[in-house]
């Protein structure tokens, strides 16, 4: 029996393969190992994690992160390489954009093993973006693109992939959302943190947004951080919001020294599902991240991308999201616009139906036969 390696180095990506495992058990022809390259150690990546996820813990912690991009990319490489080259997998498959992605993808090409980019193809056309570069370099070298949307189908065609190559398959991240709000239905939810501000802003009449923000170009430049604080601080006068606060972020709040106001409720880092059973209710969501577009277009909840590019298009063609850029008084025209019911009415895109993971091992199956 063939077996793939499955690549994750960062938390999200084990929100990713976590659907694509649980396809793998159900479809039996191919055994994986779980590789955890270290990128984040996350004190909360704890058995209960991957319990929540229906997954096993990772086979092999390679304990690689910390450091420079440079550095972190080369440790992750070393330490990937020693593990392929004393147990050599058939395939590798890698999902999204981080260091690992690329580091992973570059030591199994070089090693001639195959290789899977789930998530391939998506562009933002911003290099000043690392995750852009990662998503360039690994495109480069995959042999296998699992793609989200059609867009990404469209820039692989044009750098050149062949067809037969590219899938378009759906969306791993929308299957692992859909599992965990169907596990929430039937979940104890009162024991989260954020509880309490959900109880109190839940009620008849009552709502609340979500903030979240923690891209460098947002967050370590103060006079951005200042703009978007404003728009931010203007909105909370309508809509009560809570911000799980990113280290780095929080960091910068205090360094930049910008007092968010009252109507804004800081909280630390949430758990993935303690943090989706915050937004999922929430009226409105104001982000920078990637996945987090995604997602909100999976249930429908209104989105707000405080960035002036996404290489996500397919949320906002069809989905719950608006680019809005940087400009505070746009971010305001647009919240008041979804506030008051007059926002766009997206819809979930075309094979964004939880199936993605089983599209993607039986793609991996025949190929890997």
């Amino acid at each position: 029996m063939p077996t793939l390696y499955l690549v994750a180095g960062a938390r999200p990506n084990f929100m990713k393969i976590a659907p694509i495992v649980r396809a793998l058990q159900a479809h039996g022809s191919i055994e994986f190992r779980i590789i955890h390259t270290g990128q984040h150690y996350d004190r909360d990546m704890n058995d209960v994690f991957f319990e929540e996820l229906g997954i096993p813990a990772p086979d092999v912690f390679m304990a690689a992160g910390g450091g420079s991009h440079a550095q972190q990319t080369a440790k992750i490489m070393l330490a990937f390489e020693e593990l392929c080259l004393a147990q050599r997998p058939d395939a590798v498959l890698v999902v999204g954009d981080v260091n690992s992605t690329l580091a992973c993808s570059i030591v199994a090409k070089k090693l001639n093993i195959p290789v899977a980019h789930v998530e391939a193809g998506l562009r933002s056309g911003d290099m000043s973006m690392p995750e852009e570069i990662n998503r360039l370099v690994t495109d480069s070298i995959s042999d296998w693109f699992f793609v989200t949307e059609p867009s990404a189908v469209t820039h692989l065609q044009r750098e050149g992939k062949a067809a037969s190559a590219i899938h378009y398959v759906g969306h791993v991240m929308v299957d692992n959302v859909l599992y965990q709000a169907e596990k929430l239905r039937h979940a104890e939810s009162g024991s989260y943190d954020t509880n309490a501000f959900k109880t109190a802003h839940s009620g008849a009449g009552q709502r609340y947004g979500v903030v979240t923000l923690h891209r460098p170009s947002n967050v370590d430049d103060q006079p951005m951080m200042m703009q978007l604080a404003q728009a931010l601080r203007t909105i909370a006068v309508d809509l009560p919001l809570i911000f799980p606060v990113h280290p780095r972020t929080r960091a910068n709040l205090e360094k930049f020294g910008i007092d968010l106001g009252e109507r804004i409720t800081l909280v630390g880092p949430q758990g993935y599902m303690a943090f989706l059973n915050l937004w999922k209710d929430a009226a409105l969501v104001l982000t920078d991240s990637g996945g987090l577009q995604e997602e909100t277009t999976a249930l429908g909840v209104p989105c707000l991308t405080l960035r002036e590019n996404t290489e996500r298009p397919v949320t906002v063609d069809e989905g719950s999201n608006v680019l809005t850029g940087t400009d505070p008084d746009t971010i305001i025209a647009e919240a008041r616009k979804i506030l008051r019911g007059e926002g766009k009415q997206g819809r979930r895109p075309h094979l964004w139906d939880g199936r993605a993971a089983e599209r993607i091992v039986a793609i991996l199956a025949g190929e890997m036969a």
